[in-house]
């Protein structure tokens, strides 16, 4: 039972799927989602996967992209997105450390989060439309890559506010051995099981995005927040559609 909720608690966590209405998850299973963040990813990269592939029969290749990333705003209520226009703000700003938490706390959007959007909309957008046809799809497994990666800022940084301060006043619980190997498996099974060797090269440029945004987080704020969490997945994956697409271009005759 306790797999079962902690499973139940992230994918509600994570996405818009209404189980809320079906299961009652207590709140301390909330502390214990990143964890199991890869799996979300899963769910998302998969129901990408499928637009994009339904879509193909109808659209162009951009379409398809584009409907293939809406879909995932939309199941996931723009909730990383939304954590990375936060940062944006707070981090384009150099101000003070308590000034800092309070613009990633503050609900309005401001010009630093909304160029920050435009480009990484606009960069994801053109990385995946250049990419070789044959790779395209498999690219979107970059989503639970990326949440595994990403999650381990709660492993390697302290929790910046108090319980109190915390937007859904939920602080993450460092992972234990074996949450650590369940995200591993979930985050590295994507591209350890797909046929290109590149997805490999291109899956180290989100550690190297994941080392500097920690340094400059533990620089700035002394730890992360749930803001930093979703910016961290967003540069990740940016990273690693940028890196696939230089290799690809630089394999290329």
């Amino acid at each position: 039972m306790l797999i079962f909720h902690r499973l139940a608690a992230t994918i509600m966590f994570f996405t818009k799927l209404p189980l809320w209405k079906y299961i009652e998850v207590d709140k301390t299973h909330f502390k214990h989602v990143v964890p199991l963040w890869p799996l979300a990813g899963w769910i998302t990269a998969g129901l990408m996967m499928l637009v994009y592939w339904g879509a193909s029969f109808v659209f162009p290749t951009p379409i398809c992209i584009l409907l293939a990333l809406v879909c995932r705003l939309l199941l996931t209520g723009a909730l990383h997105e939304d954590g990375y226009a936060d940062f944006c703000d707070a981090f384009g700003c150099f101000t003070s450390r308590e000034r800092t938490l309070e613009i990633m706390k503050d609900s309005h959007i401001g010009s630093y989060g909304v160029i920050g959007l435009i480009i990484y909309f606009l960069m994801a957008f053109m990385s995946l439309t250049l990419l070789p046809t044959q790779l395209l799809p498999l690219a979107f497994c970059a989503d639970p890559f990326c949440k595994f990666v990403s999650a381990n800022i709660i492993n390697l940084l302290p929790y910046a506010r108090d319980e109190k301060q915390a937007k859904n006043k939920v602080i993450y619980s460092r992972m234990s051995f074996t949450e650590f190997l369940a995200c591993l498996v979930l985050g590295m099974a994507p591209l350890l099981l797909l046929p290109n060797f590149v997805f490999i090269l291109a899956g180290i440029m989100p550690v190297c995005m994941s080392a500097f945004l920690f340094a400059w987080m533990r620089k700035r704020i002394g730890g992360y927040t749930g803001d930093c969490c979703g910016a961290t997945f967003i540069l990740n994956e940016l990273a690693f559609y940028l890196a696939l697409l230089a290799i690809c271009h630089i394999l290329t005759p």
